[in-house]
């Protein structure tokens, strides 16, 4: 069922530094109840002010003392959290939600709609990369105490799984205004961060809240998050039991991993790929041409490119939804097959007998491996690449100038109206070139406006048409692995890399 709700991005594309493994478990490892939880995190967070708060791999620190208005749980479900309830108007462009009356900031300080209001604003005009997600409110207001209305200039569809992450994050009123709000966070949650013990970008150290209002969340009475931004690091700290849960930044070492006894619980989010962002060919006008676009997607080998390049840990598709999303087609994973023969075919229709060029940016931290593939198997069927080098901090920012008419990317498979927000629309973050389709358009503003049934129909109709417009050429999507140890479980999420912090839990 097309829900409305949606995922953040998760970007793993900045410079990571190697940082050592701080502490160990509850001592003795165990992470047992009472205990301590140890983990680890792939990026450290830039702020703790919830106005400039990310999700995806920062995740855990921002939950771990902040609460969310809502809960996405591992069932891909939206639950109750701050807010015990939820209802739209006729025209789904008013949201209503009721907020529980039995929490209290760590600061003493009451949850109110006031304080909620005021978060809601802080992050809409915030620092936060998501802080456009709410560029179609129009307004946040507090009737009352226990009540919080959120009024859109029109319907949006992702609104609620917004408010389960960095969007939805609730600091207390004071702390938002206080001069060390960037480092000293003031929520609800769980825990309360112990900045004494805290080694800011290496080591985050926290203290369970006493007086939390739903005690069957905390499972351990301390919690620390070591940054293990380096593979070989992350892997050291799980050989020497230095952790009860580590974020894996790839799939290279799994048995290695199982060998040492732990468990690699997986997702799969992300899909890598091709970008082919300048469809209208305003920059390079072969792919404006669709049989060019098309060419391209022939042109991958993409159960090789899993093997080769994720030691076949994932699943080969040629489209971008998910499958948690209601646009998915099991059918379009495989919608085109390598066929070289047919690339050079569709390259010669189009009128490109010989061949072209395409410019690419390439960036250290997707592999250098990558790259020579992805060239190599365009260039078997007549394309060069022309290959720009790009420094990390600058990739991101030069792929969306643009400066580049196609990219090689990996990205996360958001659903429903999300991805059509982050990807598709003429207005979304990775369709920098700003290209709309009218077919594109009739189909979002279907989705946008329609009931249940209708969103759940027209999104696999768009699906499958940008498939075969070949507004992309997705590889495969990768498996996602987290390690725990032998005395800790969690359940992963479908939205999100990191897990939750409530579903960590000790072996008894």
């Amino acid at each position: 069922m097309f829900r409305w709700k949606s995922t953040a991005a998760v970007l793993a594309i900045a410079a990571l530094a190697l940082t050592g493994c701080a502490g160990g478990g509850s001592g003795d490892g165990s992470g047992g109840s009472g205990g301590t939880l140890t983990l680890g995190a792939i990026t450290a967070p830039t702020t703790f002010d919830p106005a400039g708060s990310e999700w995806g791999n920062r995740a855990p620190f921002y939950q771990a003392v902040f609460d969310t208005l809502l809960l996405a749980t591992p069932e891909g479900e939206i639950k109750p959290w701050l807010a015990t309830d939820w209802s739209y108007n006729d025209d789904n462009t008013v949201l209503t939600l009721t907020l529980r009356d039995d929490v209290t900031f760590t600061d003493g300080s009451k949850l109110t709609g006031d304080v909620v209001v005021q978060n809601l604003e802080r992050f809409k005009a915030g620092t936060s990369p998501d802080a456009g997600y709410f560029a179609g409110v129009s307004g946040f207001t507090a009737p009352d105490d226990k009540t919080v209305v959120i009024t859109m200039s029109a319907p949006d569809p992702a609104m609620l799984n917004y408010l389960t992450r960095d969007p939805g994050l609730v600091g207390s009123a004071a702390s938002l205004t206080s001069a060390d709000v960037a480092t000293t966070p003031v929520g609800s949650g769980p825990y309360m961060l112990d900045t004494a013990a805290t080694v800011t970008g290496t080591s985050y150290s926290y203290k369970k809240n006493p007086d939390y209002w739903n005690k069957d969340a905390q499972h351990y009475d301390n919690l620390v998050i070591n940054v293990l931004s380096d593979p070989t690091a992350a892997l050291n700290a799980i050989k020497a039991g230095e952790a009860n849960g580590v974020k894996l930044a790839n799939n290279d070492a799994l048995t290695e991993v199982e060998a040492a006894g732990w468990t690699v619980n997986s997702n799969e989010l992300d899909f890598q790929g091709l970008l082919l962002l300048d469809r209208a060919g305003s920059m390079d006008p072969a792919l404006g041409n669709v049989k060019v676009r098309q060419a391209i997607n022939y042109a991958f080998d993409r159960a090789g490119l899993l093997k080769a390049l994720q030691t076949d840990h994932g699943t080969v598709t040629t489209q971008v939804f998910p499958e948690t999303s209601a646009a998915y087609d099991p059918s379009l994973d495989s919608y085109y097959d390598y066929d070289p023969a047919k690339a050079k075919e569709l390259l010669a229709e189009a009128g490109y007998p010989n061949g072209l060029t395409i410019a690419m940016p390439t960036v250290s931290v997707l592999g250098a491996t990558t790259y020579t593939l992805v060239a190599q198997q365009l260039a078997d069927v007549g394309i060069t690449v022309q290959a720009t080098d790009v420094a990390v901090g600058n990739f991101i920012a030069d792929m969306l100038a643009p400066k580049y008419p196609a990219t090689f990317m990996a990205l996360e498979q958001n659903p429903d109206w999300q991805l059509i927000q982050f990807m598709i629309a003429p207005t979304a973050v990775f369709n920098p070139f700003k290209y709309q389709d009218p077919q594109v358009d009739d189909y979002i503003t279907q989705i946008q406006y329609g009931d249940a049934a209708t969103q759940a129909s027209v999104a696999k109709e768009l699906n499958k048409y940008i498939v075969e417009q070949a507004w992309f050429a997705p590889f495969y999507r990768v498996q996602g692995s987290f390690a725990t140890d032998a005395n800790t479980t969690v359940e992963m999420l479908p939205t999100n890399a990191y897990p939750a912090i409530y579903d960590f839990v000790p072996k008894q």
